[in-house]
């Protein structure tokens, strides 16, 4: 299978600090995979690596590559890769009105602006769009007069407009209630179920849904474990992920953690 993602030998700074020494990890096409990892471990600058707001050092035998390539123009990018972060979501402008909010996917922009025009396919597919996720009514309203789970799945519908091939998602259930969480994991496995390739950054074990078949690892900036999800997530594991004994439970293919020293 092609590879959405190539990443060999990659140190990445942060200002003066030194996040990843010699990273290494490849996502195919189809793979979906969740990249998991306490904060502190590195999965914000993974972000920044992959929408190419950071770069690596450069060294020989280092290189980042997405869909084969090293360069992009960002706008050339999203109609290959959709990210969702909560860097986004705080950066977006509150008055931004709700179609325009997944309009502005098209041009990669912060809202609209008067030099961005839209032919009346791309509003159609807009409006579609909000219908698919549930937030057809929001059309409308300001971003800041929405709820957290408003806004996330104002936002996937912004990724979703170029109709990528693959979705990255920062703990995308954040800030959401449970009903909000559920949710918004139904639509991102409906998305996977589609064939849509899905990768999921996160802290949180639920975030997790059964389609996930791969697990990496993330502690320190370095990939500690990478493989089946079957194999990868394991008491033992996370206890040492998160350096506190923790108890693994699985139900239905969906995964919870609990103090495993009660």
């Amino acid at each position: 299978m092609p590879k959405i993602i190539e990443i060999r030998n990659a140190t990445v700074y942060r200002d003066e600090t030194r996040v990843f020494d010699g990273l290494s990890l490849d996502v195919e096409a189809g793979g979906h995979t969740a990249i998991l990892g306490p904060n502190g471990s590195g999965k914000s600058t993974l972000l920044k690596l992959l929408s190419q707001e950071l770069y690596p050092a450069a060294e020989d035998g280092t290189h980042v590559r997405l869909f084969g390539q090293e360069r992009w123009n960002v706008w050339e990018l999203r109609r290959r890769l959709g990210i969702v972060s909560n860097d986004l979501q705080h950066r977006y402008t509150g008055y931004a009105l709700g179609l325009n909010v997944v309009l502005s996917g098209l041009y990669s922009s912060i809202d609209v602006w008067p030099h961005e025009h839209f032919r009346p396919e791309e509003i159609e597919r807009a409006n579609r769009l909000m219908e698919t996720l549930g937030v057809a009514e929001l059309k409308d309203r300001p971003f800041d007069a929405m709820s957290t789970g408003q806004q996330r799945r104002l936002l996937l519908g912004r990724a979703l407009i170029q109709d990528p091939d693959a979705l990255v998602l920062d703990e995308p259930t954040s800030g959401l209630d449970l009903r909000a969480s559920f949710l918004y994991l139904d639509i991102v496995r409906a998305l996977m179920r589609a064939g849509k390739t899905v990768i999921l950054v996160t802290h949180h074990l639920y975030e997790i849904p059964p389609e996930i078949t791969r697990v990496v690892l993330l502690k320190q900036g370095r990939v500690i474990a990478d493989g089946p999800k079957h194999r990868v997530l394991t008491s033992a594991a996370l206890s040492a992920l998160f350096e506190l004994p923790i108890k693994l439970i699985e139900v239905d293919g969906s995964y919870q953690a609990i103090p495993g020293n009660g």
